[in-house]
């Protein structure tokens, strides 16, 4: 089965295939509520978190509007965060190696209503970095652990069987992303923190 991909303009759009998704999760972490005020859009929940669908880059296809896809990073050691330009939906994020083959899929880019994905994905059931968070979050430790086995021998099979080449954020024999990637200060990564914005 597939879901539709697209960014919330429509000029990006592509598929999914929903049968190489791994896990589901919502993530609180810092870099995460950062990348949200950073593309301004309503993009993070209530206490801040990003939900994601993990899966192979292998399972993306986009069919068009690869102009206005876009990369940034928070900094130079940082991961890359794609996104669709012309109205700043998040897409995913992904290892700075191709090697690596991981892509989270943003829930914002899934074209699909929460029941839909849960009959495509499975119920969400995982949430980490809930420490984080900016309203209490039950944490998940159990539906984490099974989640971190199954994203680790999807990426070690890729890795075995040579699959991670199949990769749309990068270019095949070079291993160079696509795009441009924007590499943000650490003066402009303080501004997207909320002490940051509360100075602003």
């Amino acid at each position: 089965m597939t879901l539709n991909l697209r960014c919330r303009c429509g000029k990006l759009h592509g598929q999914v295939d929903s049968s190489r998704v791994a896990s589901r999760a919502v993530c609180y972490c810092k870099d995460c509520q950062a990348y949200g005020h950073f593309l301004g859009t309503d993009v993070l929940d209530s206490a801040g978190g990003t939900e994601v669908a993990a899966t192979l880059p292998a399972a993306v296809r986009f069919e068009a509007g690869l102009e206005h896809l876009a990369c940034m990073s928070l900094g130079p050691k940082g991961i890359y965060r794609w996104y669709a330009s012309c109205c700043r939906t998040p897409i995913g994020n992904t290892p700075r190696e191709q090697t690596t083959a991981y892509v989270g899929l943003v829930r914002a880019c899934l074209d699909a209503s929460g029941e839909e994905l849960d009959h495509e994905l499975g119920a969400l059931r995982c949430r980490v970095n809930t420490k984080s968070a900016a309203a209490p979050v039950s944490s998940s430790g159990l539906a984490m652990a099974w989640a971190i086995c199954k994203i680790g021998t999807m990426i070690a099979k890729a890795r075995l069987t040579g699959g991670y080449r199949d990769n749309p954020f990068f270019k095949a024999h070079t291993g160079i992303p696509v795009k441009p990637v924007q590499v943000l200060s650490l003066e402009e990564r303080k501004a997207l923190t909320p002490q940051g914005q509360r100075q602003a």
